[in-house]
């Protein structure tokens, strides 16, 4: 017996449960993810015009990665309908370029364990790695406007209005963080520059003179060496030779002592921003040569990631912020999701609580006008609890919105795999799950299923099982169009002993 035609039989055109991963899955992105909502949806989503952090432990299959595609794009429509108060959203849940990068600054000694690369991961590595992201996107925004949708496109007008100390630190900022890899650094920096209409023809002087005094003193050389000075006693005419030769060098690093001086600093600052900005790439002497063309006087006493500390990063990230106001912005919300995956955590609880602790950061949770959607694995929960009292003061999650079990009712479940029904039926159709089972599988009984399997993952994988084995029980020569009891109940067993054997 196909499964289609039983689907078919209740109004369903397309298998509300084919698909367990809320990425890939086309019923959840087409219908589900604006009609089918979890009882804590408010408190996680918040009020995108107060950007406010929330923080969910959730166990693998629960829907976390649902949740935050939810709020995704519940903050593209609300972008949609406030285009001059629309929130800049920051996707941080591939962790791997940065570790990767991370990894490639420890000495091999260290890279060769998680565990130790993982304890010298900082709350400034986190705040890097956000940066780079936010940078790279807005940078991204203005220099090809045609390649993002009308939730996230820039106004040509408000770009071009931007003065020049808000294009100057776009361009600090891009120098720091852009990590793009679609063109070279220094070509997307300069198509910045002239889209911002940035003029930093002041910076090409100590090159020039450096120059200019090189040619001047070959001349001058050359002319006292040919020129007659006179004659001597004997009536022979004196020249000027070789022992000239000294004002060359001399007149040559006058004339280029500014460019030199200019060239040292821009170098220690790339050395140092090369080996304090641990999570990207970026080659020192293309970012000396970026700094070079800012103007001396702009970049004075401007933060850099070239420290070891957080107060640079507050101050870059506030100047990020700055610049996304006059574009229209003015919030910033972060999505942080799939701590799990990273090939350096491998899903082991210890090695999360490495990368994800030094976040945990009250002062950067409750950054005015920043707000963090935080989705983390249940077992990590447990640790908190755990933790000392230093942590607890600096976390402070007693402010943070903290949902400790993203869980799920047997009734809930049962509206989830209502709404899935609802959206791949044909129109006019009204399918309930019930339909699909005998006279002796009572609604209750079904509660109790869903309830056991606690999460949503679990729950569609079983049902699909369930429809396969009852399609494989008949033929469609003589079909029967409703699951008894025996085969729910066979595939809830063989399921459970399934799970237990995983963990």
């Amino acid at each position: 017996m196909n499964i289609q035609s039983l689907l078919e039989r209740y109004g369903i055109v397309r298998n509300p449960f084919a698909e367990e991963d809320a990425q890939t899955d086309p019923v959840f992105k087409e219908y589900c993810i604006s009609s089918a909502y979890h009882p804590i949806w408010d408190k996680v989503y918040g009020d995108p015009a107060e950007p406010s952090t929330s923080i969910i432990f959730g166990l693998k299959g629960s829907g976390k990665t649902a949740m935050r595609l939810q709020v995704d794009r519940h903050l593209q429509r609300y972008n949609e309908q406030h285009p001059q108060r629309r929130v800049f959203v920051i996707r941080y849940d591939d962790f791997n370029p940065f570790l990767d990068h991370f990894s490639e600054r420890m000495n091999r000694r260290v890279a060769k364990k998680p565990e130790k690369t993982l304890d010298a991961w900082r709350l400034w590595d986190h705040m890097d790695a956000i940066l780079c992201l936010g940078v790279t996107e807005l940078v991204n925004r203005i220099i090809h406007p045609d390649s993002v949708g009308p939730d996230e496109a820039l106004n040509p007008a408000k770009v071009q209005s931007l003065d020049r100390t808000s294009a100057r630190d776009l361009l600090l900022l891009a120098a720091c963080y852009d990590q793009s890899t679609e063109s070279s650094f220094t070509l997307r920096w300069n198509a910045l520059r002239k889209t911002l209409r940035y003029n930093n023809l002041s910076t090409r002087w100590p090159a020039a003179l450096a120059v200019t005094s090189l040619v001047a003193s070959c001349l001058l050389v050359a002319w006292m060496i040919f020129r007659d000075w006179g004659v001597d006693e004997a009536g022979q005419p004196v020249k000027l030779g070789v022992t000239v030769m000294w004002l060359v060098p001399i007149l040559t690093l006058a004339g280029a002592f500014p460019w030199l001086v200019r060239t040292i600093k821009c170098q220690l600052a790339a050395w140092g921003m090369h080996r304090h900005m641990r999570v990207g790439k970026r080659e020192t002497s293309v970012l000396r040569k970026t700094l070079q063309a800012l103007p001396s006087k702009e970049l004075a006493s401007q933060p850099m990631p070239r420290y070891d500390r957080t107060d640079d990063r507050y101050e870059l990230l506030n100047k990020f912020q700055s610049l996304l106001e006059p574009l229209g912005f003015h919030g910033v919300i972060v999505l942080m999701d799939r701590v799990d995956e990273p090939h350096l955590t491998g899903g082991k609880a210890e090695l999360m609580q490495r990368f994800v602790w030094p976040i945990l950061d009250n002062k950067l949770l409750k950054h005015p006008g920043l707000g963090f959607k935080i989705m983390l694995p249940q077992e990590l929960h447990a640790d908190i609890q755990r933790e000392t009292r230093e942590f607890h003061e600096r976390a402070r999650l007693d402010k943070q919105n903290v949902i400790p079990a993203f869980q799920w009712t047997g009734e809930s479940l049962y509206d989830l795999v209502r709404a899935r029904m609802l959206a791949c039926a044909a129109e006019g159709q009204t399918p309930e799950p019930t339909d699909l089972f005998a006279d002796d599988v009572s609604y209750e009984r079904l509660l109790a299923a869903f309830q056991s399997l606690r999460v949503p993952r679990h729950l569609f994988r079983l049902l699909y099982r369930v429809l396969v084995s009852h399609c494989n029980r008949h033929t469609d020569a003589q079909p029967v169009y409703k699951i008894s009891g025996e085969t729910l109940e066979t595939a809830l067993a063989v399921y459970g002993q399934e799970r237990e054997r995983e963990v």
